[in-house]
């Protein structure tokens, strides 16, 4: 049989549009938008360089080796689903109750400066952006064709990793024109209401790392 020298487009299509679906940067956008209330601009351009970065980075990573990673550590994708669940849980209660999350202290507090870049990295990196399900959706693409058996189709499905990093860094990076005309209690408003959707998200992450567990100890008695 001949080993395929062409692209796929219609995979290669398919693909991009799964991994664009799944990292969703659009809805990202409130999230950051709320997360990043009193940033400076060059700020919020670093947490946006961060957290695209970050989940670039770690998407890349699993579709990479995935597999190996897990294995070499000896720990799920449950249990990643469980821990960012319970990462985002917590954030967002904060968020809900308009208190300031732990991310983010006082202007004059040495330790702020480390804290504002970390936003950038969790939780928006890491799971808003690079979540459980697109860590999932780039291992199950790669997985489809072996790169020995089919190198282009490979690095075409990576390829589409960065070009969703892409747009995500351009919808964060007009984030504050959606909200320019809001003012500060609407902002405030949207802040509670992401912070709702926020601890929402985190518990559907915690019940899906549970459920897997759940039919891993069915399948396994």
């Amino acid at each position: 049989m001949e080993q395929p020298d062409m692209v796929d487009v219609a995979f290669v299509l398919t693909a991009f549009v799964s991994i664009f679906a799944i990292v969703d940067p659009i809805a990202v956008v409130p999230f950051f938008t709320s997360l990043t209330s009193g940033y400076t601009k060059a700020e919020k351009k670093k947490v946006i360089m961060d957290c695209v970065l970050v989940a670039f980075l770690t998407l890349m990573l699993f579709a990479v080796g995935g597999s190996y990673i897990f294995k070499l550590f000896g720990f799920s994708l449950p249990a990643f689903e469980i821990a960012g669940g319970v990462l985002l849980f917590v954030i967002g209660f904060e968020m809900l109750h308009g208190e300031k999350s732990k991310t983010r202290i006082t202007e004059k507090d040495k330790e702020e400066a480390l804290a504002r870049e970390e936003v950038g990295i969790v939780p928006l990196g890491i799971p808003l952006l690079a979540g459980p399900g697109a860590i999932m959706t780039v291992m199950i693409y790669i997985s489809y064709h072996p790169f020995s058996q089919d190198p282009w189709n490979v690095i075409a499905v990576l390829l589409c990793i960065p070009a969703v990093m892409a747009l995500a860094y351009v919808f964060l990076t007009f984030a504050d024109f959606f909200f320019a005309r809001l003012g500060r209690m609407g902002a405030l408003a949207i802040s509670r209401i992401m912070g709702l959707l926020l601890a929402a998200v985190g518990v559907q992450f915690i019940l899906n790392g549970a459920q897997a567990v759940y039919l891993e100890f069915l399948h396994a008695a």
